[in-house]
């Protein structure tokens, strides 16, 4: 059985208003597919086969590690509409099956996987890309999103407290964390290539701080060290100032502006997906957790710097999005921070 935050969520999720019946009849591919974000997307899918019976859409779930797809979709098992592809992306797709959409999000996000293994952070943007894009070339698909992200934005400075998609600051091609922002970044540029070469129908989303349901406790970033603080009822330890300004969104609302961009937005395009309205510092979402449960008693504590040496922090002291781009396409972020928190720390009780 799913948790109940879920359901509630992929209801509200379905209950968009979306071209839905797009997907009628359709397959579609989802590579990275128990990863974070794109597991809500396939959950998604699956859910409206269960409210439309007519729906029929044909999911293919692509992912590196067959135990780890098997535990996270645990609750699918059986089912007719998901079936599980077992490889590398970097590598021959073996598909056996044609496919109408392909939503392209496996990498790994995660600062901690920067500096212990750069090139299998950078290949999924680059070697996998140039493979599904092939693929969608191959099968004409109707319909291609690809997973950029906020990081692409580089170092903008002050100047620009909201990003918009035609912002950009820099980015050191030789410093090691720029594998990932500079592989997406090279991600988006093929994606523009192949829509104007081969007519691919490309989307590109670029997903600000995203957090909910499914989220790993041991992901290295902040937020998510704080909601396993607060599940394991431990005092939330900061280990820098807290300074840094972040705008969170919440899983859900991002999973509803990720298929508005696939389903509504213009071809070898990218969008902001993120809320706005959620900036707050380091500091104050620690305090705003410890605050929405009294009842656990804990604190916000200071402590010296000891953070994995693995983990390459952000030099970036704020990020937030201007999302006027994709509000233009009918999506906008409903939930706020104390919300959204409050129904991720509770799915995992």
């Amino acid at each position: 059985m799913r948790h109940a935050v879920v359901d509630e969520d992929l209801r509200a999720i379905a209950g968009e208003n979306l071209p839905w019946e797009r997907f009628v009849g359709k397959t579609v591919l989802i590579t990275g597919a128990n990863g974070f974000l794109p597991a809500y997307m396939l959950e998604t899918l699956l859910f409206l086969n269960e409210i439309h019976p007519d729906q029929r859409t044909q999911v293919i779930a692509l992912a590196r590690t067959r135990d780890r797809a098997m535990t996270r979709f645990a609750h699918y098992s059986g089912r007719a509409d998901l079936a599980l592809l077992v490889q590398d992306v970097c590598a021959s797709l073996d598909l056996r099956h044609h496919v109408d959409f392909i939503i392209h999000a496996a990498s790994q996000a995660s600062p901690k996987y920067y500096r212990g293994d750069p090139v299998g952070t950078l290949a999924p943007n680059v070697i996998g890309t140039h493979n599904l894009l092939e693929v969608a070339r191959e099968h004409r698909v109707e319909g291609f999103l690809f997973f950029s992200s906020g990081e692409v934005y580089g170092q903008p400075g002050d100047a620009q407290p909201y990003l918009a998609e035609c912002d950009y600051g820099y980015v050191d091609p030789v410093a090691l964390r720029s594998c990932y922002a500079e592989s997406k970044r090279m991600g988006e540029t093929m994606c523009v290539a192949w829509a104007a070469q081969h007519g691919v129908p490309t989307r590109i989303v670029r997903p600000f701080h995203t957090y909910g349901p499914g989220m790993r406790l041991d992901d290295g970033r902040v937020f998510a060290d704080f909601v396993a603080d607060i599940v394991n009822n431990r005092d939330i330890v900061m280990k820098s100032d807290g300074r840094a300004i972040r705008a969170f969104c919440y899983l859900a609302d991002a999973t509803a502006g990720f298929f508005t961009v696939l389903l509504r937005g213009g071809d070898a395009e990218a969008y902001n997906v993120g809320n706005a309205e959620a900036a707050i510092s380091v500091l104050d979402l620690a305090n705003t957790l410890v605050g929405l449960f009294p009842e656990k008693r804990l604190r916000v504590v200071t402590a010296a710097a000891d953070r994995d040496p693995g983990y390459l922090p952000s030099p970036v002291s704020r990020n937030c999005p201007d999302t006027s781009k994709v509000r233009q396409l009918g999506w906008c972020a409903h939930t706020g921070i104390a919300e959204g928190f409050r129904r991720t720390i509770g799915s995992y009780a």
